[in-house]
């Protein structure tokens, strides 16, 4: 039966397949060319968490792991640090971040915790300048920690939470739908001056395009605003729409399949009766 010497086995294994005798590709692997996979490996532990396919996803976070694995493995070859290392750091950190837990301090509720977890990690940051001879500098802005490499629904909706913790964020909900309304109207503007909804709309000007884009960014980045005003997670939000979508376009090509046709060969009005028959289906059967 798997037990806590499995990973030791784990990391056996990478550092077999990486030495003299192991597998050529492994070998040739670096950090740029394993970065791909990292990325690719969490989306598909998200997506398994998404479909509560807990078996998959038993198997994608043996993907992802292998992937932290790789990483500390050329890491360690390269004099840089250990897996040790890394376990060892990520188990401090989140001992010195839980002081409600393993110290004296109290944090009732969640939003208790995520306060203190900020206050903490600048002590951190001040604490790694000062070993460094370095003089502790506070961070410009309260939206410096927010990476720009995150996926844009991402960084929008930390971007606008972090700006919301220091009271930057509308009174009601009301507030933000209008706010949704307002935007949505300026991007129809956009277009129809611009001449974007034409059959012509190839003889727009990149001009129009640009504005366009623009207003359809606000309303993106407003629509972010609204799923976190009312605590939805955007990311998670989307991708069950995304499914939902799938799932249901997927049912109209296997009824046109069943009348020969494709969806190429059918009509508008007839995929639509046929989308509005999935909808009716899924209500029946409660999903």
């Amino acid at each position: 039966m798997p037990n806590s010497s499995q990973f030791p086995k784990l990391v056996e294994l990478m550092a077999r397949l990486r030495g003299p005798g192991g597998c050529p590709w492994d070998r040739e692997q670096n950090y740029d060319t394993i970065k791909p996979f990292l990325l690719e490996e969490t989306y598909e532990v998200v997506d398994a968490i998404s479909r509560r396919d807990w078996e998959e996803l038993a198997n994608e976070l043996g993907d992802l792991l292998l992937q932290v694995v790789f990483f500390a493995q050329m890491a360690a070859e390269d004099g840089h640090f250990t897996i040790e290392d890394v376990i060892e750091r990520i188990y401090t950190k989140m001992v010195r971040r839980h002081p409600h837990v393993f110290g004296e301090s109290k944090a009732d509720t969640a939003a208790d915790v995520l306060r203190n977890w900020e206050v903490l990690k600048a002590e951190e940051k001040r604490q790694n300048q000062s070993e460094q001879g370095k003089t502790f500098e506070p961070p410009k802005s309260v939206l410096a920690g927010v990476s720009s490499s995150v996926p844009a629904l991402m960084q929008a909706y930390q971007l606008t939470s972090r700006a919301a913790h220091v009271g930057f964020d509308w009174k009601k909900l009301e507030d933000v739908l209008e706010k949704l309304r307002e935007e949505a109207a300026e991007l129809e503007t956009e277009a129809m001056t611009g001449n974007i909804l034409s059959p012509d709309d190839k003889h727009a000007s990149a001009d129009a395009h640009a504005k366009v884009e623009d207003e359809a960014g606000d309303l993106l980045f407003t629509a972010v605003n609204v799923a976190r005003f009312l605590k939805v997670d955007p990311e998670s939000a989307l991708r069950k729409t995304n499914q939902k979508f799938r799932r249901r376009f997927e049912w109209i090509e296997q009824e046109l399949r069943k009348i020969g046709k494709s969806p190429r060969e059918a009509s508008l009005e007839e995929m639509d009766s046929l989308w509005n028959r999935s909808k009716e289906i899924e209500q029946e059967i409660g999903l």
